[in-house]
């Protein structure tokens, strides 16, 4: 994203029109519809690590969704659009969402009657291990745990961009195979015997790949693009999202 045409190009992408219209203009909400269609599943996954299984997960996070888009955000104060970040901006809110439910699954317990049992581990707590190691039940799964969805949403979205533009051309085969040189290097042997298999010199099949990568990189930029308010800021989101994929 460099030059004034990347700028220009800039200023009709989602998250800014979002940011610039504070989410109340017909096109402010429209994209952010689609922000959201696009990173449903980062935090679906996240909503479920956070519940401990998939049970309730659907469920949470429909709610939130719905929530969000029909208050344009407002309702969910712990979110700051000004922070630059669609994906900065979801996760906070998305946290907001998962502690109110909390208080008011909370409300609802002392309220209905049940003894709550205490978490005094003092006593008879005390075993032959030691004392009792009292999980917190209501933390959030790591910042990190999120940003790994968000990147592997990200990659996967270009990816199929990728697929059905080789379906267009009628290249399923070729691209399943240029494929696996997106990301991992594979040593000179394994690139000549898939070259072979495309009937293919290796000059040819090493610019083949180059091309898929600069074209993968591009639709990869796009999409934070959009994600982003400032131009100045993709090229740090996208070595960002590279570290946590490759984060263990």
């Amino acid at each position: 994203m460099t030059g004034n045409s990347s700028d220009q190009s800039f200023q009709t992408t989602r998250w800014t029109q979002v940011v610039a219209a504070r989410g109340t203009s017909p096109a402010a909400k429209e994209a952010l519809r689609e922000l959201c269609a696009a990173y449903y599943a980062p935090v679906e996954l996240f909503v479920a690590r956070y519940c401990g299984g998939q049970a309730d997960a659907r469920d949470l996070t429909h709610d939130f969704f719905a929530r969000l888009l029909v208050a344009d955000g407002t309702s969910l104060g712990g979110a700051d659009r000004t922070r630059g970040r669609f994906r900065s901006y979801l996760l906070g809110a998305v946290k907001h969402h998962l502690a109110d439910n909390r208080d008011k699954r909370r409300a609802l317990m002392r309220g209905g009657g049940r003894v709550m049992a205490s978490l005094d581990v003092r006593g008879d707590a005390i075993g032959r291990d030691g004392p009792v190691e009292v999980v917190d039940p209501d933390g959030f799964p790591p910042d990190a745990y999120f940003d790994r969805q968000w990147a592997l949403a990200i990659l996967e979205q270009a990816l199929s961009v990728l697929r059905a533009e080789a379906c267009e051309k009628n290249e399923q085969t070729r691209f399943e195979v240029l494929q696996r040189w997106l990301v991992t290097p594979q040593d000179g042997s394994t690139a000549s015997a898939a070259a072979c298999s495309l009937e293919m010199s290796d000059a040819a099949f090493k610019v083949a790949v180059h091309r898929l990568r600069r074209r993968f990189r591009k639709l990869v930029v796009e999409r934070i693009a959009v994600t982003v308010d400032d131009p100045a800021e993709v090229r740090e989101e996208l070595a960002y999202l590279l570290a946590a994929v490759t984060a263990r």
